[in-house]
């Protein structure tokens, strides 16, 4: 019997999806070695998810949320709790994802120490 993740009620849906979206749009093929490159640049770990947040990341090369005004911090802390551990699971779970190309390129802001 595989891993079966535990499903749990996201509470204010219309902001975790937008982050939610936010994260999927950073993290896509087309826009991950600029999102990369954005981490890169600020010199921290991309797993980092309170930094990504804080240096906005997100928004910077989102053109979207450019747009919009947003911030992504304030729309994270706007989340319960466990709304927060989702969107953080999320988060780490895309950023495994990105094409192994990219991530060797990345391989500093990918190492664990």
């Amino acid at each position: 019997m595989g891993f079966e993740q535990a499903t749990i009620k996201v509470e204010k849906e219309a902001e975790f999806e937008e982050l939610k979206s936010a994260i999927e749009r950073a993290l896509a093929p087309a826009t991950a070695e600029r999102f990369l490159s954005q981490i890169s640049k600020r010199r921290f770990r991309v797993r980092d998810w309170d930094s990504v947040l804080g240096k906005r990341v997100l928004e910077a090369v989102d053109e979207e949320w450019r747009r919009s005004g947003k911030r992504t911090q304030q729309l994270y802390d706007a989340l319960t709790v466990s709304d927060q551990a989702q969107i953080r699971e999320l988060y780490l779970f895309r950023v495994e994802d990105v094409d192994p190309k990219l991530r060797t390129k990345f391989h500093r802001i990918y190492q664990y120490y």
